[in-house]
C-alpha cells in the first residue's frame, strides 16, 4: 500500500505571525515561550525566541546545537521549524539568559519554510547586536532585496524580513539607533508590526495603516508586546493600549518613549482578523472579537434566513457566528460536525481507498444529530471550495435532508498581499464564479454569503476604514505589481 503525506485543512487561508516581545522580567524567555504558545493559531511551521542579557559580556557559553546556540554580546537564540511545545520540548530556559526576549512564531507567507527563515533574525550591525521579528508583509520586498543585492548585501534566508535588517545595517555610526530604525522603515512599503531588539532598548511599531495588530501590556513592571491580548491573559499581564497605526513605541530601562516619525496615513486595520484570524477571547484594534465575530452571525441570519430545524457551524472558527446565526435566527444549535483536536498539520494517508480521508481525518459528521433534518452549516469562509464540498458531501451521505451553506463574511475574490498566506486569485472559487455557481458545486440546497455592508456593521465601523481587499479586490498599500512610496532607486541615495 502506498502512502502520501497530506496537509489537513488545507484549503483555509492561513494565519500569518504572532509575535511577542518582554522587557524588564527576569523570566522574560519563559514569558515569551507562554506568550506564543497562546498565539499558535497565528502561525504553525516555526517558532524563535531571542533573549538578551544587558549586563552580560561578549559571550555566554552554550550548547552547541546550531537551533539554540547562544550569540556573544548578550543574545541567546533558539529556533525550530514546529509547534511552540515541539521546539521547546524539554528545553532548559537557562539557556535563554536576561531580562529581554522578543519571539515569533510563523506561516510562510514571504520566503520558504526552512530554519533559515525562522524568526527572530539576528544581526551584528554598525549599530551593535540587533535582533528583528515581523509580522505582515512588505509588498516592495522583491525591489528592495534586488538594490540590496547589487548595492553587495549578502542574504541568509529568503525572507522579506531580512532587507530591515539591512537597511538598518546601512546606517552610518554617526546617527542614532532610533534615527537608523526610522531611515530603514522609511524605506519599506506593506503592512508591518515589528519588534526590533537592542541590547540596551526594544522597538515596537506599526505601519502607518495599522494593517496587523500590536499591543501593549504591563506585568510586575515589565513592558509587554503581542500580536494579541489572549497572550497577555495566560501570562497574567495588564492590557494597555495598542501600538497605534505609524507609532514607534521605545522601551529602555530609562523611559518609555513614543514617536510618530511616518508621514500619516488613513488607517486601514485587516478586517479578517475579526472574521477568522484572531481567537475569540483577544482584543484586536480596541476590540473584544467574540461579540464581533457572533454579530457577523446575527447579520448573516437577517440577511439570508431560511426555514431549517437546527444549525450546524464548521468548528472551530465557525462556531461563534454559528452562535449568532441561531439567537436571531430562533433555530437550535446542535454539534453535528464533530472536530478530532489531535489532528496535526499533515497526516499519512493510505492510498486512496478512503473516500476523503483528508477531511475526515479531521472532522466527522455525526448522523444521529440531522439525519432527516433541514440544516443550515455556518462557516467564516470558502477558499477554493475543495473541503467545502467533501464537508457537503459527507452531510449528505450521513443523511441531511436539506443542506443551506451560511457564509459569515463577504465571497472571498481576491489573494492578501500584507502579510495572510492565500492563494492565488485564480484558485480562489470566488474570483470566477457567482454565488450560483459556487452553490451547484458545492451541492448545497442554498448559499448565501455575508454583504460587505453586513459586516463592517457587525464590526462597528464605517466601509471603507478597513483593509478589506481579499473582499473587494481595494488594496490600501497598492500592491507588489503596483506599490506606492519612494522610487527605489532613490533607496541607497545620500539619506541613507
Amino acid at each position: 500500500m502506498s502512502l502520501e503525506l497530506v496537509n489537513i485543512g488545507s484549503d483555509k487561508f492561513r494565519e500569518e505571525c504572532g509575535l511577542l516581545g518582554v522587557w524588564g522580567h527576569p523570566e522574560a524567555a519563559n514569558l515569551t515561550y507562554l506568550g506564543l504558545y497562546a498565539q499558535q493559531h497565528r502561525g504553525q511551521e516555526g517558532v524563535g525566541i531571542v533573549s538578551i542579557d544587558p549586563t552580560a559580556g561578549d559571550a555566554h557559553p552554550g550548547p552547541k546545537r546550531a537551533s539554540d546556540a547562544p550569540s556573544n554580546g548578550g543574545f541567546a537564540v533558539h529556533k525550530g521549524t514546529s509547534l511552540v511545545a515541539d521546539v521547546f520540548k524539554g528545553f532548559d530556559f537557562k539557556k535563554l539568559p536576561g531580562s529581554v526576549a522578543i519571539g515569533h512564531v510563523r506561516y510562510t507567507t514571504a520566503g520558504g519554510n526552512s530554519l533559515a527563515n525562522v524568526q527572530p533574525f539576528v544581526a551584528q550591525v554598525s549599530l551593535g547586536k540587533v535582533a528583528i521579528a515581523h509580522n505582515g508583509n512588505l509588498i516592495n520586498a522583491d525591489q528592495l532585496r534586488h538594490s540590496l543585492i547589487k548595492d553587495g548585501a549578502i542574504f541568509g534566508s529568503s525572507s522579506d524580513t531580512e532587507a530591515i535588517l539591512h537597511l538598518i545595517a546601512r546606517a552610518p555610526k554617526s546617527i542614532s539607533v532610533e534615527e537608523a530604525v526610522i531611515r530603514a522603515l522609511e524605506k519599506v512599503q506593506g503592512a508591518y508590526s515589528l519588534l526590533i531588539a537592542f541590547r540596551d532598548r526594544i522597538f515596537a511599531v506599526r505601519d502607518p495603516a495599522g494593517l496587523r495588530p500590536l499591543a501593549i501590556g504591563k506585568l510586575d513592571g515589565a513592558t509587554v508586546f503581542a500580536s494579541e491580548t489572549c497572550a497577555f491573559d495566560l501570562i497574567g499581564a495588564e492590557y494597555e493600549r495598542d501600538v497605534e497605526p505609524g507609532e514607534l513605541v521605545i522601551v529602555s530601562d530609562k523611559e518609555v518613549k513614543s514617536y510618530f516619525p511616518f508621514p500619516r496615513a488613513q488607517p486601514s486595520p485587516c478586517v479578517f482578523e475579526y472574521v477568522y484570524f484572531a481567537r475569540p477571547d483577544s482584543n484586536i484594534f480596541k476590540k473584544n472579537v467574540y461579540p464581533i465575530r457572533k454579530q457577523m452571525g446575527i447579520e448573516l441570519a437577517r440577511e439570508s434566513g431560511v426555514d431549517a430545524d437546527m444549525v450546524v457551524p464548521v468548528p472551530d472558527s465557525g462556531v461563534t457566528a454559528a452562535i449568532g446565526y441561531s439567537q436571531e435566527a430562533r433555530i437550535p444549535l446542535e454539534l453535528g460536525l464533530i472536530r478530532n483536536h489531535y489532528v496535526g498539520r499533515t497526516f499519512i494517508e493510505p492510498q486512496q481507498s478512503i473516500r476523503d480521508f483528508g477531511v475526515k481525518i479531521k472532522l466527522n459528521a455525526n448522523a444521529a444529530v440531522f439525519s432527516g433534518k433541514r440544516i443550515i452549516v455556518v462557516d467564516d469562509s470558502i477558499v477554493r471550495g475543495t473541503t467545502s464540498r467533501k464537508l457537503i458531501d459527507m452531510f449528505r451521505r450521513a443523511g441531511a435532508k436539506e443542506v443551506h451553506l451560511r457564509i459569515s463574511a463577504p465571497p472571498t475574490s481576491d489573494p492578501c498581499y500584507y502579510g495572510i498566506d492565500t492563494p492565488r486569485k485564480e484558485e480562489l472559487i470566488a474570483s470566477k464564479k457567482t454565488v450560483e455557481e459556487i452553490r451547484e458545486y458545492l451541492n448545497v440546497d442554498s448559499l448565501a454569503y455575508l454583504s460587505l455592508e453586513g459586516l463592517y456593521r457587525a464590526v462597528g465601523s464605517e466601509p471603507g476604514t478597513m483593509c478589506d481587499a481579499c473582499f473587494s479586490g481595494n488594496y490600501p498599500l497598492g500592491t507588489p505589481e503596483k506599490p506606492g512610496g519612494p522610487a527605489q532607486e532613490e533607496l541607497f541615495g545620500e539619506s541613507s
